[in-house]
């Protein structure tokens, strides 16, 4: 039987380590925080989900002194289905939409959430991508080239990586890296992990890392290592 007290440990590690780098990234520079929430919807992710929707009030809550956020939810699942909503701005018209959503079997297409990103951040700056995955079916020089497409256009990728796929660890690490953003893994079992998480990314694209910094420093020491990705 696991160990609770060491995987809270390793939890708390992988969050530190993830604030630390988020505050060394570039400030956001729009007057309102812009964030694409994207997840993977296949069949495989459906426990996840559900998570997700509970969670997603807090991407929200966590920004109301910093001038709000408005999030674009995008997700893909079955044969090549990809969808991007409008941009919302209220955590109640974000959940409706999210259990509007089933889930269904198929491969990652993580490319056209890349894509979405840089089509929106051409319109308007995106401050910040989070993409929930757990492994990755595509090309990776394809993502890579996005990615640092993004890292160009200063729209960095935070990944949070649910799982132990050695090869999916390897290609987000690669994609955070060169979209200027930070990569995670995290425990299914361990929601308060996702919501700090979240939480974190959230008011770094409202308010940037000096907003962050403030919100380390209320949420003590298992925060503050997210940023050291963060160039």
């Amino acid at each position: 039987m696991p160990d609770k007290s060491l995987q809270k440990r390793d939890d708390k590690q992988a969050i530190d380590q993830f604030i630390e780098q988020v505050k060394s990234l570039p400030s956001a520079t729009s007057s309102k925080g812009r964030m694409i929430f994207a997840l993977d919807a296949t069949a495989s992710r459906e426990a996840t989900w559900d998570q997700a929707c509970h969670l997603q009030s807090e991407l929200f809550l966590a920004t109301r002194e910093l001038g709000g956020l408005s999030i674009q939810l995008c997700y893909y699942r079955g044969f090549g289905e990809f969808h991007a909503t409008d941009w919302v701005t209220d955590t109640r018209e974000l959940l409706n939409k999210m259990n509007r959503v089933t889930c269904l079997g198929g491969h990652t297409q993580i490319r056209k959430v890349l894509t979405q990103a840089r089509k929106e951040t051409r319109i308007q700056p995106v401050t910040a991508v989070v993409m929930i995955v757990d492994c990755c079916e595509e090309s990776i020089d394809d993502l890579c080239q996005q990615a640092g497409e993004l890292g160009m256009l200063r729209t960095p990728v935070f990944i949070f990586h649910e799982g132990g796929d050695a090869h999916a660890e390897a290609v987000f690490r690669q994609l955070s890296k060169l979209s200027g953003g930070a990569y995670a893994p995290f425990d299914s079992n361990s929601p308060a992990t996702l919501k700090d998480l979240l939480a974190a990314v959230a008011v770094y694209a409202s308010g940037g890392k000096k907003a962050l910094e403030h919100f380390s420093a209320r949420q003590g020491q298992h925060i503050k290592r997210l940023t050291k990705q963060l160039h």
